[in-house]
């Protein structure tokens, strides 16, 4: 094929799309402007997708403030305060036949919670000072037996009732390492891949009581604070990466959970990653 005729400028824009010249310069200038065409189509195509794409997030973004209760109206906050109250007395406590007591050591704390849970920014007002978030997760610490578990017992049921996007399950770390002795994972806790679609996980938001205590016992020959480990680096990824919450209540004060998780963790990452939460401290005598 004789090229000697053709411009170098029309060779080098047809090798851009990958065409070679076929001899033919009318028939090929053709062609380079159908290529020009096409490739102004598509990022057309593309600028729309984007555009829709962003729709997209922003109409997602409002269908989700707009499932959950505003509870900036006092009204409203009184309605679900007392809605927990009654589920926590008569749903979640009522077969221990005690009565659930709200006092000095937890009032606030449930105030906090109940904007929190409801995503209202009241909830970061409630403790001045100390930082907390609404796109954290939560830590409860405290002493035996003042009521964390309970507290997020009595949320959880709240939550589902409401059908909250917030709802989480409550778990035990004795109930994780059940599960891992008999599946050899603890995949339901962390990223649920057994009911992913298209390689996409489907984490669900979770508490994961007492954590810390009892990590220096083997159970069935597993270490349960390797698995515990494990479970809070996988659920800061899923917090980070899905939006999905982890949250925590444990015994340890600050000091006792600096100590536990730095023992198999050489660079701290567990430690730093406690940044994510919002460590609310539980005061008072034993409830039980």
């Amino acid at each position: 094929m004789n090229l000697s005729n053709y411009p170098s400028c029309l060779i080098d824009a047809l090798a851009k799309y990958g065409v070679k010249p076929s001899g033919n310069i009318d028939w090929d200038r053709c062609v380079l402007d159908t290529m020009k065409r096409r490739a102004s189509d598509k990022a057309k195509y593309a600028a729309m997708e984007i555009g829709n794409y962003i729709k997209k997030a922003e109409q997602d973004r409002k269908e989700a403030e707009q499932a959950y209760p505003d509870l900036t109206d006092t009204a409203v906050y009184e309605m679900h305060a007392r809605l927990f109250l009654y589920i926590a007395n008569n749903i979640v406590i009522a077969p221990q036949h005690r009565e659930f007591i709200v006092d000095a050591n937890n009032k606030e704390i449930i105030r906090f919670l109940l904007y929190y849970f409801n995503n209202c920014p009241l909830a970061e007002e409630v403790f001045p000072g100390r930082g907390y978030k609404l796109h954290k997760n939560i830590m409860l610490q405290g002493g035996l037996g003042i009521g964390k578990t309970m507290l997020m017992q009595c949320f959880s049921e709240y939550l589902r009732r409401i059908k909250s996007p917030r709802f989480f399950h409550n778990l035990s770390v004795t109930q994780m390492v059940n599960y891992y002795t008999i599946h050899n994972n603890f995949d339901r806790y962390t990223f649920y891949e057994e009911e992913s679609r298209g390689f996409m996980p489907k984490p669900e938001n979770v508490c994961l009581n007492d954590v810390g205590i009892n990590d220096e016992k083997k159970f069935f020959g597993m270490d349960t604070a390797v698995l515990t480990d494990d479970f809070l680096l996988a659920r800061n990824d899923i917090w980070a990466g899905w939006g999905k919450f982890a949250h925590l209540t444990t015994n340890l004060d600050e000091q006792a959970l600096i100590k536990r998780f730095t023992k198999g963790d050489k660079y701290g990452r567990l430690v730093d990653r406690f940044k994510t939460y919002n460590v609310i401290p539980m005061n008072g005598n034993s409830r039980r």
